[in-house]
């Protein structure tokens, strides 16, 4: 190689290692700028805090935060006291939640004096749970908490409409029904207020319970030494209440009421899982499921039967002593007019498998044979083969069936399984006149209607009816009044009765007035049916009528009984006579000691009584 190629390698070599040295140096001086960046920060930070040190605080450490627009700031005093209402307000709302019992009877000043064992226990497990865990317990069990607050209260409606609890398998289908009873009785917006109202108050509960829980889960973790020990006195002290049974005015001092809630719903959610099976081998047994139709109900041929049912004709009426003379007067006076007219009468109790509410099931158990005790039931029987007493007559081939029930607004497809020819409704009955309340047609009226559309005509053949008597329905305010039969009309006549009756948000202010127009209406109902069986009832007329359950418990007031008056009227003397051996009591008014059937077991014996055994 040249000397000259030799030294300008030697050059480039020298050069390269400049620029490597050049960008190693660049490299340094950053990393140290960046170094003494980072060093000016922190002197800068130190120096803040020792001013901060230094210089006095305009507010003290524990001060509240500002708030909105510096709020706490400006008024201290104020900020705390809503701090410390607040957190009071929380832990009273958590104790409402703990001792609030589901029934409005027990909603008294005793039943919030007292310890909650839930309540303990979980502030003991609140406290030990790490950090985390604490909070999402915290949570948790408010929302759980405000869940089982938000059942109390649904209980609360049931046991005031149907003298038991809510069914969390079987009672949804209720509310839908409680919100069309609503709009029947106070109109389309008081529906929506109630419905609106209702979910606000179910999301509001939820909401604050949950926070309130969060809140005082806290307060006990910033005094833990105090939460600790407060929480031991009281385990000491309910277990010490509960060993001595140490009570308030009959109400025991400990209780452990929300964890007996909860076990019962345990339970009764498994009953309802399983009461489907239970149910299909009951209705699978039918001893008249195989009798040839010329075998069945041959001591009523030629006769025409009507089973009609009173609505909420309970045991009540009669033996109330508020409402016993008036109600007694009226049976009475039933029994004499219709004697005068050729008829007798005999009856009894059956006990029915609902209070309060629940007709349909009332009404499906009397005709079925079964113990219908809850929807269910109910659906599986609609959609079930099983024989009502309105199938056993329409096999026969003997009678035409028909359902006057003025109850039905709307579609009816379970009206295919109780075998009625024809079916009429409110819409079909010729009615022009007022609701009265839920009450779509007075009990008048539909059986004037019933005369004028089947049993008025000529030439026709025997009837077998199924008649649901609606006046006595829940609100009873307003009630229909009678009138002359020949005014009826198409009904317009009521619409001055209605300006003249009762307003129900009045009547329901007062308990005695509600009991005094429960009272009015059952009188309505029965003057109705036996001034039409004395008007048009003939030789061939058999009626059958009952109660299908006994008021809400603001007019049976405490009474749990859940028998109803049952009446068979003929002026054959031979239909009563197939009864002999029922031993049912001579007239409408049944006698304290009369026979007490399951409304489940008058089919079978109906059944067998006017068969062909005892012609």
């Amino acid at each position: 190689m040249s000397q000259e190629a030799t030294d300008a390698v030697t050059r480039e070599t020298e050069e390269a290692g400049t620029t490597e040295e050049v960008e190693e140096v660049e490299e340094v001086e950053e990393v140290e700028e960046v170094e003494a960046a980072d060093a000016s920060d922190a002197r800068d930070a130190a120096e803040t805090a020792d001013e901060t040190t230094a210089r006095p605080s305009a507010e003290p450490p524990d001060s509240p935060s500002p708030g909105w627009f510096g709020w706490r700031r400006r008024y201290p005093r104020t900020a705390r006291g809503v701090t410390v209402g607040t957190t009071v307000l929380a832990g009273v709302l958590l104790l409402f939640a703990l001792l609030v019992p589901n029934r409005l009877e027990r909603l008294n000043p005793e039943a919030f004096f007292r310890l909650p064992a839930e309540g303990i226990l979980l502030a003991g497990l609140l406290l030990a749970l790490p950090t985390r865990s604490r909070r999402l317990m915290a949570v948790a069990s408010g929302a759980l908490l405000g869940l089982l607050t938000v059942l109390k209260f649904v209980d609360m409606g049931f046991y005031q409409v149907l003298a038991r609890p809510f069914d969390l398998v079987l009672d949804w289908i209720l509310l839908d029904d409680a919100a069309e009873f609503v709009r029947e009785s106070f109109g389309r917006t008081g529906q929506v207020l109630a419905v609106v109202g209702m979910c606000v108050l179910v999301v509001a509960v939820l909401v604050l319970m949950t926070l309130a829980m969060v809140r005082v889960t806290n307060l006990m973790v910033r005094h833990r030494a105090v939460a600790a020990r407060t929480t031991l006195i009281l385990g000491t002290a309910w277990i010490t209440c509960v060993t001595l049974n140490i009570q308030i005015t009959s109400v025991p001092l400990a209780t452990k009421g929300n964890a007996d809630l909860v076990n019962n719903r345990i339970e009764q959610v498994r009953a309802g899982l399983a009461d489907g099976r239970v149910f299909e081998k009951q209705a699978a047994v039918d001893a008249f499921a195989k009798t040839p139709p010329d075998q069945l109900l041959t001591g009523l041929r030629g006769k025409d039967v009507l089973f009609t049912f009173i609505e909420s004709y309970g045991r009540v009426a009669i033996d109330d002593p508020a409402m016993a003379p008036q109600i007694d007067a009226v049976l009475k006076e039933g029994t004499s007019s219709l004697k005068a007219a050729g008829f007798q009468s005999r009856s009894a109790w059956l006990k029915s498998p609902v209070t309060g509410a629940g007709s349909w099931l009332a009404h499906s158990t009397f005709l079925s044979g079964l113990w219908i005790k809850n929807q269910q039931r109910y659906r599986s029987l609609t959609t079930s083969d099983r024989a009502t007493l309105n199938s056993y007559f329409r096999k026969t081939g003997a009678w035409r069936t028909v359902g006057v029930v003025p109850g039905v607004r709307r579609a009816w497809p379970e009206g295919k399984y109780f075998a009625l020819d024809h079916i009429y409704d409110s819409e079909h009955l010729g009615y022009h006149g007022p609701y009265f309340s839920w009450t779509p047609v007075p009990d008048q009226f539909s059986l004037e209607a019933f005369q004028r559309l089947e049993h008025g005509k000529k030439d026709r053949e025997p009837i077998t009816a199924e008649i649901i008597l609606a006046s006595s329905h829940n609100p009873w305010s307003p009630i229909a009044r009678m009138v002359d039969w020949d005014d009826l009309g198409d009904g317009s006549v009521f619409h001055q009765i209605k300006k003249e009756g009762t307003d129900p948000k009045e009547v329901w202010k007062d308990p005695e007035r509600v009991r005094t127009e429960y009272r009015r209406a059952i009188e309505y109902s029965l003057h109705s049916l036996t001034e039409w069986v004395e008007r048009y009832g003939t030789d061939d007329t058999v009626l059958v009528f009952l109660g299908d359950h006994q008021p809400v418990p603001t007019v049976t007031a405490g009474n749990t009984s859940k028998d109803v008056p049952v009446t068979i009227v003929a002026r054959d003397q031979k239909v009563l006579d197939r009864i002999a051996d029922w031993h049912w009591t001579d007239g409408l008014k049944p006698a304290e000691n009369a026979p007490t059937w399951g409304m489940d077991k008058f089919r079978d014996r109906f059944l067998t009584a006017y068969g062909p055994q005892r012609d």
